[in-house]
């Protein structure tokens, strides 16, 4: 498993990609996708610890599927399915973890972001799932639940924008490598962990759970000497 953080050059999310996500957070609808970068030092492995929140931060879930790239993908065309969803080795499940207030402040005054979405065990992933688990990437059911209680589960092919047109984007943009993770956006049902609450994330297909795509993780403190404070 350490192998998807070891080889990711690079994570890329899309964001605002579900209509009733952008709704609950009071967004625009974006006209073409749109991506931010989360450090791979951001990956938190299977059975590698808890979710660290950091001091004055509030921490939001937001479950995702993720693409783990198998090639090098530059200036794709959005009309090439086939050499969109050729170029994936496979996928995992992810929590894109937020410091949602600080993310909050930032887009108020202008400001990059990056830090609400970068501290170290701000994105949790399953195992690797194996391309042939998944024949339909828009066809998946994603959930999360806090403490037992269901908080997000919708399919993929809620999608705005579909696999090909996320890749095509980013690649005309910046180079896709192999080991590269693509986040493909959250659903609706985001919300706020405190330490202690226990999140279970996973997926299934044509009903049936897939088990390599199964998290679960604890919120802990982080301690150390970080505090938010407004910028």
């Amino acid at each position: 498993m350490a192998s998807i953080k070891a080889n990711a050059r690079k994570v890329l999310c899309i964001g605002r990609n579900y209509a009733d996500h952008i709704k609950e957070l009071n967004n625009s609808r974006p006209k073409t996708p749109f991506f931010f970068l989360k450090p791979p030092s951001s990956i938190l492995a299977p059975n590698s610890g808890p979710v660290l929140r950091p001091a004055g931060v509030d921490l939001h879930y937001e479950v995702e599927l993720a693409l783990i790239m198998g090639k090098t993908v530059r200036d794709l065309d959005e009309r090439d399915e086939k050499g969109a969803l050729d170029a994936i080795d496979g996928y995992a499940v992810s929590i894109d973890m937020t410091a949602r207030n600080a993310q909050d402040e930032a887009k108020k005054k202008g400001l990059p972001w990056s830090i609400a979405k970068g501290f170290d065990t701000f994105l949790p992933v399953s195992e690797f799932i194996p391309k042939n688990r998944i024949p339909d990437p828009h066809h998946v059911e994603l959930w999360l639940s806090v403490n037992g209680e269901a908080k997000q589960d919708d399919s993929t092919d809620l999608m705005l924008f579909r696999i090909p047109r996320q890749l095509a984007d980013i690649s005309q943009c910046m180079t896709l490598e192999r080991g590269d993770v693509v986040l493909t956006g959250t659903p609706k049902g985001v919300g706020s962990v405190v330490v202690g609450d226990v999140l279970r994330a996973g997926l299934r297909v044509d009903g049936k759970e897939v088990e390599e795509g199964r998290i679960e993780v604890e919120v802990k403190e982080k301690g150390g000497l970080y505090e938010y404070k407004e910028t």
